[in-house]
C-alpha cells in the first residue's frame, strides 16, 4: 500500500452558514467516513485545521509573515491514507462528505514520498 495525503480546501468559511442541524449532520458524516477508513485499515491520520495562522516566506534575508486570507481558498484539513494506487486514493477522496456540504470544496490528492531513492533515507512518520 502507498501513502497519500488529501489536502481539503474551501473558499471562505462556507460551513458557518450551515444550520446547527446541517453542521451536526456534516460532522456525523465525517465521523462515519473516518470510521469506515479506519475499519478498512486505510486511515493513518485526519484532522481539521483552525482557520487562523500565518503564511511564512523569505525574500533574500528578510522573513515575511502574512495572515491567512480566509476569504480566499484555504486548506481546512487533511487525511493521511493508505491506498493501492492513485486511482484508489481518488475514489476514496470522492466519498468525502466535504463535497456534499460545501460547493467550493476541493481535495488535492497527492502521493507521499516515504523514502529517498538515491540515498535510502526513510522519512519518519
Amino acid at each position: 500500500m502507498a501513502e497519500f495525503m488529501f489536502l481539503i480546501r474551501n473558499e471562505g468559511d462556507p460551513k458557518s452558514i450551515l444550520s446547527p442541524e446541517s453542521h451536526q449532520a456534516f460532522l456525523q458524516k465525517c465521523k462515519d467516513y473516518i470510521e469506515i477508513l479506519t475499519q478498512k485499515g486505510q486511515l493513518i491520520a485526519a484532522q481539521p485545521l483552525i482557520r487562523e495562522g500565518r503564511v511564512l516566506s523569505k525574500n533574500d534575508t528578510t522573513w515575511i509573515e502574512t495572515p491567512l486570507n480566509e476569504s480566499k481558498e484555504v486548506q481546512v484539513g487533511y487525511y493521511h491514507i493508505l491506498a493501492k494506487d492513485l486511482d484508489e486514493a481518488i475514489e476514496i477522496a470522492k466519498r468525502n462528505p466535504e463535497f456534499e456540504y460545501v460547493s467550493s470544496a476541493r481535495i488535492e490528492v497527492r502521493p507521499i514520498k516515504t523514502k529517498e531513492i538515491t540515498t535510502g533515507f526513510v522519512y519518519p512518520k
